[in-house]
This record gives structure tokens, C-alpha cells and sequence, in this order.
């Protein structure tokens, strides 16, 4: 069977539809395909174990019931799995097993599929059994052997007699498990199976340099021991000495399947001579006869068995070495190869200058891309302004006051307006684009509101009772102020004014303002404040007053003023 199966890709899509990401990935990890864990899927799990908000708990679960699976392929691909987390994934993630009673119950799986199945089931019975002895180890000890600092300042170089005698005996029972995988070369014959013995094998080499630096410490304790732990630490030699000869069958095993010499230890044991000397010094203790040694004799065999033990350590220590200068090399040129893969995806993007040239909106004559930027919020220049309002709004030099309004002929000109006074009308000046001929003879209101009517009231010949019968006045057309279309303000034929008061000032010769709010007195008088036709009432005439400076209005123009009302219909 090769490829995904239909059931990995049914199981995928439901982790998909739940949305856990973890679920899915372990299913990914291990599908039907007969081949070892992608990376992307291990390396992805590994950063799960790193994240704080990622259930450990629910990472283990997923993968133990992967491990319920009929298939050899999913179960064994569980297992490398969870070993690979359990030797590069976050710490928490060996602790959670390590606190967990029973981790894989597979001593009685087979499957029967097939040939192939029977053959892979023996060592998926084996494998297993070495997962649940590092997790055991882990449990006695706190800490995975495989990853404890080593050295003369080491951990287990450092470590006291009685721990050490109680740690040593740890490490045996998990090289025990991992050396009864037995596998030869003929068996490696997929890459499930070797993915799992790449694990064994790396796991294989830590190990057994801790182990190597616990055999060194107890030697170098020995001779100073009680009889009771000269007992145990001699028992404890021996075994080692065994399982130096079958680890040194392993990696023959794993130098035949292709594994670089450089990265397989040269291991020396230590002088035969050396066990003499151990049984001896135990056999004095015990009140038995031995042959007769000096003391110089023994620290000169132990002295040449530690050296023989840390030369061991030393090329243990530079495959460990150069196993991780490899692992950092094959990281840096994945990160280059993400590199040039970025750079090469920016260079096949199109410029955005491209792309905007192309648009049909920017290619269209005055179109949004072509136009001027447009500032509302800026003020106009004087070069760019059209035309000045006129400082009165009552400068009436024409019988009908009609401003001058100046059309926006181009668009150019409408941005320019937008770009200041927004919604303001342009007025032309007083004095621009009007024929000489209809000019009035003199000016009847000037500049400032308050000279402009006094000059007004002057001309009326309102309060001085003289009578001006050379202006003949028509009635100004329709109009449209703020009373509405054919509004005409009415004047009271009264003749009398009162002397203005503003401010608290005495103005006799000022008249008070024309009045913007309707009167109660009823009249007669039609047009803008001036009669048709004023008749033969005396009327004094009054002077134009010039200010030479400007006179200060009233606060309030539109206030009650003692003497004759206006009225507006």
C-alpha cells in the first residue's frame, strides 16, 4: 500500500471541519504511506509543544490513538512520532508522558495483513517498549539521559556515590530496551523502519556517553567505597562491559546501512586488567586472600582505564558535535532557499506603476488619476481668485442692484475655487464690467454702513424740510433679499428724525439706521425706502458728511430708536 488512503484523507477533512490543526497534522504525520514522517508535519508539532496556549495533553492523546490503528504502517509512524517530539519538541511534552501510568500497551500487536505485517509488528512491539522505558527513566530521574550536560563538570561526573549507584542502574535498563530492537541491515527494508532506527541510533550515542561518564565517575570512586557499594558498583562494571559489545554490534549495524563513519564513535574498553584489580580490592574487603598489590600498582590500572573510558567519551562527544553542526548547516540552507524563493516571487510581481498605467480610469482624458490634487481645506491666492466681493453689501450704484456673478467655464477653475472658499460666490467689484453710461451721477452710499446712510437720509431729504424734486426715483425691480421674491419695504411719511444715540453717545446730525424688522404704522409708500414722488414738503437739505475715520455702529442695529418707524410689507 502507497499513498495517502481514503480513511487519511476522510480523517483529515473531519480534523479540517473541527478545525484542530494538531489532530489533523498528527494524522498527516502518519498516514498509510509507507515511508517516515514528513519534516514539515514533524516540524510543525515541534513548534506546538513550544506554544503555551497548545493542550500537550490533547498532542498525546491524538497520537495515542493513532496507535490503536489495524495498519503496521500508521502505528509504527505513531511511534517515530512521538519519538521525535520526546527528543526535539519542548520538554512538557516528555514530562506529560513521563506522569502518565502506561503510555503504549502494543506488547501483543500484529498485524496480519500481510507478510510485510507480520515482520514489522515484531519490532513495533520491541520500539514500544523502548518508548515507555525512556519515559519510565524520565520519571526516576527528573531529567532525559540523552540531553544532560556532559563533561568533567558534568552531571553524571559530579554525581555523589550513593545517587550514582542508584542513576547507573537507569541508564542500563533504557540501553537494555533500545538494544533489544535487533535489528540487522536485511530488516531495514522501508523507510518506516529506518526513520525509527535513525532515532535509536542518535538516541543510541547520547545515551551511551552518559553512560560512559557514570562508569568513570564509579571507577574513580571505587577503591574509597564500603564493601556494600564495592559490591554493587563491581556488578554494575560488568554489565557494562557487556553492553559495550553489544552497542558496538549496533552501530556496526547502522555502518553497514549507510550511516558516515564520521558520525559512528571509535569505542575503547578499558585493560582486562583493570577487572582483576576491582575483584581483588573487593575480595580484601571481605577478609578473603588475594595476591599481594601495591597501591601503586591499582592507580596505575585505574589511571589507564579512565583514560581508555574518556577517550571513549571524546569521540562520542565530536559525533554529537558534528551532529548538530550538520543539523544548524541543513537549517541555515533551508532558510536561504526560503530566501531566494521570496526574492524570486517580489521579482515576478508586477510594478505598481504598471499596473496603474493600465487602468482604463487613469488612461481617460481628465480623468481622477490626471486631475490636479485638490486641497478643500487650503486658501485660495489672490491670483487665483476670480473676482472680490464688494466691501458694502448696500453699495447700490445702480437704480437695480444686480451682482455680478462669474460663471466656472473650465474644470481647472472649479479645482481652484474648491481649493478655498467652498460654495462662495464670486461677485464682481463694484466698479468692474459695468457700461460708463449707466453709472450714477454721484455716488450715493459709500464705503462704511454708517456714512452710507447718512449720505442715503441725506439725499432723502427726510427730518431737514426741503424738498428735492430733481432726482426722479423709479421703482427698482423685483428683488431677492431676504423678504422673498417682490419683497418692498415701506417708509413712514414722517419727516422728523431724532438725533441718533449710540453707545451712550449724542450723534444730532446721524440717522439712525434703516430698520429690517416690519413696523405697526402703515403707509402709503411703495419702493426701496424711497418715495416716487416726494411732493412739495419743505425738506432742508442736508450736507454729505465725510468721516475721516469710521464711526462706531450701534451694538445692536436692529434695536427700537425713538422717531419715525419703517414699515415693511
Amino acid at each position: 500500500m502507497s499513498g495517502q488512503s481514503l480513511t487519511d484523507r476522510i480523517t483529515a477533512a473531519q480534523h479540517s471541519v473541527t478545525g484542530s490543526a494538531v489532530s489533523k497534522t498528527v494524522c498527516k504525520a502518519t498516514t498509510h504511506e509507507i515511508m517516515g514522517p514528513k519534516k514539515k508535519h514533524l516540524d510543525y508539532l515541534i513548534q506546538c509543544t513550544n506554544e503555551m496556549n497548545v493542550n500537550i495533553p490533547q498532542l498525546a492523546d491524538s497520537l495515542f490513538e493513532r496507535t490503536t490503528n489495524s495498519s503496521w504502517v500508521v502505528v509504527f509512524k505513531s511511534l517515530i512520532t512521538t519519538h521525535h517530539l520526546m527528543v526535539y519538541g519542548n520538554e512538557r511534552f516528555i514530562q506529560y508522558l513521563a506522569s502518565r501510568n502506561t503510555l503504549f500497551n502494543l506488547s501483543n500487536f500484529l498485524d496480519k495483513s500481510g507478510l510485510q505485517g507480520y515482520d514489522m509488528s515484531t519490532f513495533i512491539r520491541r520500539y514500544s517498549r523502548y518508548l515507555n522505558e525512556k519515559a519510565v527513566s524520565y520519571r526516576q530521574v527528573a531529567f532525559d539521559f540523552t540531553k544532560v550536560k556532559r563533561g568533567a563538570d558534568g552531571v553524571m561526573r559530579t554525581m555523589n556515590t550513593e545517587k550514582l549507584l542508584k542513576t547507573v542502574p537507569i541508564i542500563q535498563n533504557q540501553m537494555d530496551a533500545l538494544l533489544d530492537f535487533n535489528v540487522n541491515s536485511n530488516e531495514l527494508t522501508n523507510g518506516v523502519i529506518n526513520a525509527a532506527f535513525m532515532l535509536l541510533f542518535k538516541d543510541a550515542i547520547r545515551l551511551f556517553a552518559a553512560y560512559n561518564e557514570g562508569i568513570i565517575n564509579l571507577l574513580e570512586k571505587y577503591f574509597d567505597m564500603k564493601k556494600n557499594q564495592c559490591k554493587e558498583g563491581l556488578d554494575i562494571y560488568k554489565k557494562f562491559l557487556t553492553r559495550m559489545t553489544r552497542i558496538s554490534e549496533f552501530l556496526k549495524v547502522a555502518e553497514q546501512v549507510g550511516i558516515d563513519r564520521g558520525d559512528i564513535p571509535d569505542l575503547s574498553q578499558a585493560p582486562s586488567s583493570l577487572l582483576d584489580a576491582l575483584e581483588q580490592h573487593l575480595a580484601s574487603l571481605e577478609g578473603k586472600k588475594i595476591k599481594d598489590s601495591t597501591a601503586a600498582s591499582r592507580a596505575t590500572t585505574l589511571s589507564n582505564a579512565v583514560s581508555s573510558l574518556a577517550s571513549t567519551g571524546l569521540s562520542l562527544t565530536k559525533v554529537d558535535e558534528r551532529e548538530k553542526q550538520a543539523a544548524l548547516e541543513e537549517e541555515q540552507a533551508r532558510l536561504k532557499a526560503l530566501k531566494e524563493q521570496r526574492l524570486k516571487e517580489l521579482a515576478k510581481k508586477p510594478h505598481t506603476s504598471l499596473t496603474t498605467a493600465a487602468s482604463p480610469v487613469s488612461t481617460s482624458a481628465g480623468g481622477i488619476m490626471t486631475a490636479p490634487a485638490i486641497d478643500i481645506f487650503s486658501t485660495p491666492s489672490s491670483s487665483n481668485s476670480t473676482s472680490k466681493l464688494p466691501n458694502d453689501l448696500l453699495d447700490l450704484q445702480q437704480p437695480t442692484f444686480h451682482p455680478s456673478v462669474h460663471p466656472m467655464s473650465t474644470a481647472s477653475q472649479v479645482a481652484s475655487t474648491w481649493g478655498g472658499g467652498l460654495l462662495k460666490p464670486t461677485v464682481a467689484s463694484q466698479n468692474q464690467n459695468l457700461p460708463v453710461a449707466k453709472l450714477p451721477p454721484s455716488k450715493l452710499v459709500s464705503d462704511d454702513l454708517d456714512s452710507s446712510l447718512a449720505n442715503l437720509v441725506g439725499n432723502l431729504g427726510i427730518g431737514n424740510g426741503t424738498t428735492k424734486n430733481d432726482v426722479n426715483w423709479s421703482q427698482p425691480g423685483e428683488k431677492k433679499l431676504t423678504g422673498g421674491s417682490n419683497w418692498q419695504p415701506k417708509v413712514a411719511p414722517t419727516t422728523a428724525w431724532n438725533a441718533a444715540t449710540m453707545n451712550g453717545m449724542h450723534f444730532p446730525q446721524y440717522a439712525p439706521p434703516v430698520m429690517a424688522y416690519p413696523a405697526t404704522t402703515p403707509t402709503g409708500m411703495i419702493g426701496y425706502g424711497i418715495p416716487p414722488q416726494m411732493g412739495s414738503v419743505p425738506v432742508m437739505t442736508q450736507p454729505t458728511l465725510i468721516y475721516s475715520q469710521p464711526v462706531m455702529r450701534p451694538p445692536n442695529p436692529f434695536g427700537p430708536v425713538s422717531g419715525a418707524q419703517i414699515q415693511f410689507m
